[in-house]
C-alpha cells in the first residue's frame, strides 16, 4: 500500500530534533522524499542517510540560506510539495517584558517569525508554478492564549506566525496552496527539557494547566503535521490546528 505522501517532496526546517525530527521520520515512512534543514551538520547528514533524503545546512534567519535551501530541494528533486517551517528557539533571556532586552527580542523574532516569512517567500513561487502545495508553519498554543510563564518575544513571534499563516492561506487558496498553522501545547522536546533543567518550577507550571496531565510527544505532533501535509486535509487552509492536550479549552484543570 502506497504511503500517504508517496511521490511528494517535503522540506522540514529544524529537522534534527524535537518535532522536526519526528516529522522527518514520519514523512519518510509515508513515502516522501525529505530535505532536512538544520544547523547540526553531523546529525543532519546521518538523518538524511537514514531516510534516503537530503540534508542542507541552513540558518533560517538568513535569506541567502533559505533561498539556497529551497533551490537545492527543487534542483535535486524537481519540486517542493510540502514545506514544514518549524525551526525556532526559546532562549532563557526571553522572559517578562520587564527583563527581556532588545537584542533578545530581536533574535527570537528573526528565528521564529522572520524565518517563516523567508521560507514562505521562497517556496510559494515554486508551488504556484507547479500548481499547488501544502505549507505548515509551527506556531504555538501561546498564539491564542496568554502563557503561564512569560516569554514575551516567543509569544509575540508565534502570534505573528499564526496571523501570517491565515493571511497566506486565504490569499493563495484558489491557486491550490494550503497554508495551515500547527499550534502545539507543551511538548517533550529538547527545548522543554532544557527549561526543566534550568528552572524546574517554571517548567512544572506548564504541566498543571494541561487537562490531559502530561506533555505531548514529538511523534504526536508529527502525526498532526502529516495530516496537514497530506491530501486528507484537502479542505483545510488558513487554519489554527491546536494539538495541546486541551490546554486552550480549559478554564480550570481538575487535580
Amino acid at each position: 500500500m502506497a504511503g500517504r505522501l508517496a511521490g511528494k517532496v517535503a522540506v522540514v526546517t529544524g529537522g534534527c530534533s524535537g518535532i522536526g525530527l519526528a516529522t522527518v521520520r514520519r514523512f519518510a515512512e509515508e513515502g516522501a522524499t525529505v530535505v532536512v534543514a538544520d544547523l547540526s551538520d553531523d546529525a543532519g547528514e546521518a538523518l538524511a542517510a537514514e531516510i534516503g533524503g537530503t540534508y542542507v545546512h541552513c540558518d533560517v534567519a538568513s535569506k541567502d540560506d533559505v533561498d539556497r535551501l529551497f533551490a537545492t530541494a527543487k534542483e535535486r528533486h524537481g519540486r517542493v510539495d510540502i514545506a514544514f517551517n518549524n525551526a525556532g528557539i526559546s532562549p532563557p533571556d526571553d522572559d517578562s517584558i520587564l527583563d527581556t532586552d532588545l537584542d533578545a527580542w530581536r533574535r527570537v523574532q528573526e528565528v521564529n517569525l522572520t524565518s517563516v516569512y523567508l521560507c514562505c517567500k521562497a517556496v510559494i513561487p515554486m508551488m504556484l508554478e507547479q500548481g499547488g502545495g501544502s505549507i505548515i508553519n509551527t506556531a504555538s498554543f501561546v498564539a491564542v492564549m496568554g502563557a503561564a510563564t512569560s516569554q514575551i518575544s516567543y509569544s509575540a513571534s508565534k502570534g505573528g506566525v499564526l496571523s501570517m499563516t491565515r493571511e497566506l492561506g486565504v490569499q493563495f487558496a484558489r491557486q491550490g496552496i494550503r497554508v495551515n498553522a500547527l499550534c502545539p501545547g507543551p511538548v517533550n522536546t529538547p527545548l522543554l527539557k532544557e527549561l526543566f533543567a534550568k528552572d524546574a518550577e517554571r517548567a512544572a507550571r506548564r504541566l498543571v494547566h494541561v487537562p490531559m496531565g502530561r506533555f505531548g510527544e514529538p511523534e504526536e505532533m508529527a502525526n498532526a503535521v502529516l495530516f496537514l501535509a497530506s491530501d486528507e486535509s484537502s479542505f483545510m487552509t488558513a487554519s489554527t490546528f491546536l494539538v495541546d492536550g486541551g490546554i486552550s479549552g480549559a478554564y480550570v484543570t481538575p487535580l
